[in-house]
């Protein structure tokens, strides 16, 4: 089952593609999204469809920093009624609490969660965004999303929040540079996930401008609209697996454990959502292997044992299942990329 998330993410896209010299339309529709999709609320287009779009419009535009800009261009209302009750959150703690409940409406395969400091700094907090563009090699849907992450906070703290650094699980697609300049913080690249490092105290401020009436009707909708329930158990379990595969093993035992619940439990969900755990994990496998092939330059026996297999053999015929092509060949072509990338700067 496809992971899906609302067309709306790419509201301002036709019109920025236009302006690089391309055709807004017709790329969208060379990935089955229908144009007029962009400006309604409600439909829906695949994960996969939204990062193929930005990625081919940013290597055949020669525009490299495509998803900063798409960010830079794009109002709130892309999030619906989550905009209206995180924007008007008594502090930002709760307006992060909102996001952790609700981001699910926006786009099935996004979370939002706090954790450490990764750099052990007292009085410092990490903000972890997870998409499943991270193991898709879709950089241009990371820099978006850190890229409209970074607005909102700055929209709802002032200018000056306090960003220490900012984490990207992807080498830099535009000079490092630009980056540096959009966030105002340190970047540090090719991470394993998308992090936003900020003072601790930030959570209990008051958002700007917040409106405690409207924060209640929004939360009232959304809590009569949805549930966790709503958010299928293939994009619960494919986040899950991708976590997994950074930190630990992903077997079934281990994933239902991190979404407390049993194994058959978790199978019968899946089943009833026409998919399988082995399918799910074989699909997360092929991106992550896409990334590391592509991305890094790490060994194939290592790039075997981060994906969960035991043997570099099996990584051949898997790849050569996946892509019709071998494990060397896909890197070739990865690299090749890059070197465009870079030449088109």
């Amino acid at each position: 089952m496809a992971v899906m998330g609302h067309a709306a993410m790419l509201r301002g896209y036709r019109e920025l593609v236009e302006e690089l010299g391309g055709d807004g339309v017709a790329l969208l529709r060379r990935f089955g999204i229908a144009p007029e999709a962009l400006d309604s609320d409600d439909a829906v287009v695949t994960a996969e469809s939204v990062g193929w779009a930005l990625e081919v419009a940013a290597i055949e535009l020669g525009c490299p920093d495509l998803g900063l800009r798409l960010a830079e261009r794009q109002d709130f209302s892309i999030f619906g009624p989550l905009a209206v009750a995180m924007l008007n959150a008594p502090t930002v703690g709760e307006a992060l609490v909102c996001a952790q409940r609700y981001l699910f409406t926006h786009h099935a395969g996004i979370s939002i969660e706090l954790c450490p400091d990764p750099e052990h700094q007292p009085g410092v907090i990490a903000m972890n965004y997870r998409d499943i563009a991270e193991v898709s090699t879709f950089s241009q849907c990371i820099d978006h999303a850190a890229g409209i992450l970074h607005r909102l906070l700055r929209h709802g703290l002032g200018d000056a929040y306090g960003l220490r650094t900012v984490y990207l699980p992807h080498p830099p697609r535009a000079p490092a540079s630009r980056y540096a300049e959009f966030f105002g913080a340190e970047m540090r690249f090719d991470m394993t996930t998308t992090l936003l490092r900020l003072p601790s105290e930030v959570l209990a401020r008051p958002v700007l401008g917040s409106d405690p009436m409207l924060h209640r009707l929004a939360m009232d909708y959304l809590a009569r609209n949805y549930s966790e329930l709503d958010r299928t158990m293939t994009a619960r379990v494919r986040l899950a697996i991708d976590r997994a595969l950074l930190e630990s093993t992903a077997d079934i035992a281990t994933v239902a454990q991190m979404l407390h619940t049993g194994p058959r439990t978790l199978q019968r969900a899946l089943a009833s959502e026409g998919t399988t755990f082995t399918a799910v994990l074989d699909t997360a496998r092929r991106d992550a292997t896409y990334r590391l092939l592509c991305e890094t330059d790490l060994p194939m026996g290592r790039i075997t044992a981060l994906v969960g297999l035991r043997e570099q053999s099996a990584l051949t015929r898997v790849v050569r299942r996946w892509y019709g092509r071998t494990p060397q060949e896909i890197r070739a072509e990865g690299h090749a990329r890059q070197s465009h990338h870079q030449q088109s700067r």
